[in-house]
């Protein structure tokens, strides 16, 4: 069965390139980003690894670790970060699962036999402190991820938990926000003293309320 938002992430404990890993011990209080690429030496992989070393520093200060996994083995891994870091001018600085086994695969559905029997396709899930599946997403082998963009969702998702908002389309961090339809208009006005900006009875917009 496919997971779904809100629930528990699977636990499992597998090899890394930085040691044994157990999925929420790992975790800890923190948000976390586990994907998946395809296969070791392949050329969208090279780049969406580097990408994610790159930045490594952008998901620190939202408090998310970043878990790459495949399911090549261990020394496939090693084998292939310095060209990761060659290409792409970075240094892999995040654990890779070794997932020969596809242990991992399987508990997360990563392997979909109508595009391929033996490799992952692009799987996304952004796990938060609770360690319920707060977002999952899916590309194909043949497309690259956009990592600001998984930057702008985690921003999203951390907002959007602490605050009764949502965002709308296209939304930034520093962007107006949307006050929940669950907030009569009354009590919004009270609450988001920054400003309330009625479009529709439904449709009120306020600042960001964490700027």
């Amino acid at each position: 069965m496919s997971l779904r938002l809100g629930d528990i992430a699977p636990d499992f404990e597998a090899g890394s390139t930085q040691g044994s890993i157990r999925f929420h011990e790992w975790l800890g209080n923190s948000w976390g980003m586990l994907f998946s690429h395809p296969a070791d030496f392949t050329p969208v992989c090279t780049t969406e690894l580097g990408k994610t070393a790159l930045l490594k520093g952008e998901f620190e200060q939202r408090n998310v670790k970043v878990l790459a996994v495949s399911v090549d083995d261990l020394d496939s891994h090693n084998r292939w970060i310095p060209d990761i870091n060659e290409v792409t001018g970075s240094e892999v600085n995040f654990p890779i699962i070794a997932d020969e086994g596809r242990k991992v695969a399987e508990l997360y559905d990563m392997i979909h036999p109508n595009a391929s029997e033996k490799t992952t396709v692009r799987s996304v899930f952004i796990v938060g402190p609770d360690k319920k599946i707060k977002l999952t997403l899916t590309y194909p082998a043949s497309t690259g991820r956009n990592f600001n963009e998984l930057l702008r969702v985690v921003d999203s998702l951390q907002l959007t938990a602490n605050h009764s908002v949502a965002t709308p389309a296209d939304w930034k961090d520093g962007d107006d926000v949307i006050v929940v339809p669950a907030i009569s208009t009354e009590d919004a006005e009270k609450k988001f003293t920054k400003g309330l900006r009625i479009v529709k009875p439904y449709l009120r917009y306020t600042p960001q309320p964490n700027k």
